[in-house]
C-alpha cells in the first residue's frame, strides 16, 4: 500500500512538472509560453498572474469562444470587479495573439478583454489581430477591461462592441497607457465609447493613435470616450465618429474632456456625426485644450457644433445641491473642417459657456462658417470674430508666431502650403498624413527643383 502511494504521488509530481511553464517567473529567469498548451496553463491559473511572463510564440485561438476575460476574469457579473487582477508583468516579447473571439452571451458580463483588469501589473509588447469582443456590460476592451497599470507598446485590430467604457484597447482606464494603437471598429450603448480607450479617469494615454470608426450614444470620441482628470497628450485619431440617435459629447479625439482633464499636443481629421455638443476634436469640453487641431467635417442635427469643441464650459444644475460651473479653457488651437448644425454653430467652439479661448483660430472659407462661436454667455471669453482666417493666412507661419505659438519645440508649418502641424510627425511626412510614401517623394522632389526646405 506505501509503494503503492508513493508511485501515485510521483506520477502526480510528474504531471504537474509536465504542464508548468518554462522558468521560475522572476524578470531573470520569467514564465515562457512557448505554446499553445503553454498559454491555457498561464489562463487558467492565477498563480502565475502576480510574477514575470514572457510570450515566446505568437499564439492562434482560433475555432474558440471565450465569455469571460480570459486572463484575470470577474467572477461576478453583478458587483465591481471580483477575482484576481494581473499584477505581474507580461511582455509580449514584440509577438502577437490572434483570432481570439470573446462573446459574453447576454448576461451583461463586466470586464470583457485579453485580461479581464490589470492591477499594479504592465502589459508590453503585445499584438492583438483579428480579435472580436462583443459584450453587454461595462468595461470592455480588446486587450483589457480595467487597467490600472502599465500598458506600452501594444497594438489591436479588435472590433469590440458592448455597453459603457468600450475602448479598442482599454475599456476603463486608471493607469498608464503609451505608444499603443487600434485600428479595430468600436461600438457602445451606454456612454464612453472611445476608439482607444472608453474612459480615461486620472490616467494618462500619450504617444497613441486609432484608424477605425466609432459608434456610441454618450461620451463618444475617436481616441478616447470620456476624461476625467486625466491626460491626453502627443495622441491622434483619422476614424469617422458617430454619435447614434439623441447622443451628446461626440468629438473626433474625445468625446468629454472634463473636470481638470487636459488634452494637449493631439489632433483628430475624422469625420463626426452627433446630435447636441458635437466637435471636431472634442465634443465637451471643461478642462484644457491646449496646442491641437481638428481637421474633420463636424454635422449636428441639435445645438453645440463647432469645429473644434461643441461646448466648451459647462454649468451643471442640480435640484437642492445649486449649480458648479465646470470651466474649459483653448489654447493655441485651430480647426478647418465644414461646421454644420442647428443652433449654437461656430467655427471653432459651438457655445462657449464658462471659460476662456485664447490664441485660437478657425479657416472661415474651409468651415463656411463666418462665427468663431455659435454664442457665449457672460461668464466666458475668448469669441474673437477676428480669429477668422482665410486658407492662405491659416497656411502662413506668422499668422501664429504674433499669436506667440511655439514654432520650434511643437509646431511645424509648410509656408504656403499646409496648416500647422504637430512635431510628432514622422521624418519624411511632408504632406503630415502619417504615413511616409510617394506623396511625401513628390513633395521633396518639388522642393528640390524650388530649391527650398520642406
Amino acid at each position: 500500500m506505501f509503494r503503492m502511494l508513493v508511485v501515485l504521488m510521483i506520477v502526480v509530481l510528474c504531471v504537474h512538472t509536465a504542464a508548468a511553464l518554462p522558468g521560475s517567473g522572476t524578470q531573470q529567469d520569467p514564465w515562457r509560453i512557448e505554446s499553445l498548451a503553454d498559454f491555457d496553463e498561464f489562463a487558467a491559473d492565477p498563480n502565475y498572474w502576480s510574477g514575470f511572463t514572457r510570450l515566446e510564440t505568437d499564439v492562434n485561438l482560433a475555432g474558440r469562444t471565450y465569455t469571460t476575460a480570459v486572463i484575470a476574469p470577474d467572477i461576478d457579473p453583478f458587483s465591481p470587479f471580483r477575482g484576481t487582477a494581473f499584477t505581474g508583468v507580461f511582455d509580449g516579447n514584440d509577438h502577437k495573439i490572434t483570432n481570439l473571439t470573446i462573446d459574453d452571451g447576454g448576461p451583461g458580463n463586466n470586464y470583457l478583454g485579453l485580461f479581464g483588469c490589470i492591477g499594479d501589473g504592465e502589459v508590453k509588447n503585445l499584438g492583438l489581430e483579428s480579435v472580436f469582443v462583443d459584450g453587454t456590460g461595462d468595461c470592455v476592451g480588446g486587450l483589457v477591461g480595467r487597467n490600472s497599470g502599465s500598458i506600452s507598446n501594444c497594438y489591436s485590430t479588435c472590433d469590440v462592441n458592448s455597453l459603457s467604457d468600450v475602448g479598442g484597447l482599454v475599456g476603463g482606464n486608471y493607469g498608464s497607457v503609451s505608444n499603443c494603437y487600434s485600428t479595430g471598429s468600436v461600438r457602445g450603448a451606454g456612454n464612453g465609447v472611445g476608439g482607444l480607450v472608453g474612459g480615461n479617469s486620472w490616467g494618462s494615454v500619450s504617444n497613441c493613435y486609432s484608424t477605425g470608426n466609432v459608434n456610441g450614444v454618450e461620451d463618444v470620441g475617436g481616441l478616447v470616450g470620456w476624461n476625467y482628470y486625466g491626460t491626453v497628450l502627443n495622441c491622434y485619431s483619422t476614424g469617422s465618429v458617430n454619435g447614434t440617435g439623441t447622443a451628446y459629447y461626440v468629438g473626433g479625439l474625445v468625446g468629454w474632456n472634463y473636470d481638470g482633464g487636459s488634452v494637449s499636443n493631439c489632433y483628430s481629421t475624422g469625420d463626426v456625426n452627433g446630435n447636441e455638443d458635437v466637435g471636431g476634436l472634442v465634443g465637451a469640453n471643461s478642462g484644457t485644450i491646449s496646442d491641437c487641431y481638428s481637421t474633420g467635417d463636424v454635422n449636428g442635427t441639435d445645438w453645440g457644433v463647432g469645429g473644434l469643441v461643441g461646448h466648451n464650459g459647462l454649468i451643471k444644475c442640480r435640484p437642492m445641491e445649486g449649480c458648479s460651473y465646470l470651466s474649459g479653457y483653448i489654447y493655441n488651437s485651430y480647426s478647418i473642417g465644414s461646421v454644420q448644425g442647428n443652433t449654437s454653430v461656430g467655427g471653432l467652439v459651438g457655445y462657449n459657456e464658462v471659460g476662456d479661448i485664447e490664441r485660437s483660430f478657425w479657416d472661415v472659407e474651409t468651415s463656411s462658417e463666418p462665427n468663431m462661436c455659435g454664442g457665449q454667455t457672460e461668464y466666458a471669453s475668448g469669441c474673437d470674430p477676428n480669429c477668422g482666417k482665410t486658407t492662405a493666412q491659416m497656411q502662413t507661419k506668422s499668422t501664429f508666431t504674433s499669436a506667440g505659438w511655439d514654432f520650434v519645440e511643437i509646431w511645424g508649418i509648410g509656408e504656403n502650403q499646409t496648416y500647422p502641424y504637430l512635431r510628432f510627425a514622422p521624418a519624411g511626412d511632408f504632406n503630415y498624413d502619417k504615413k511616409v510614401d510617394l506623396f511625401d517623394l513628390a513633395i521633396l522632389a518639388s522642393h528640390w527643383l524650388e530649391g527650398i526646405t520642406p
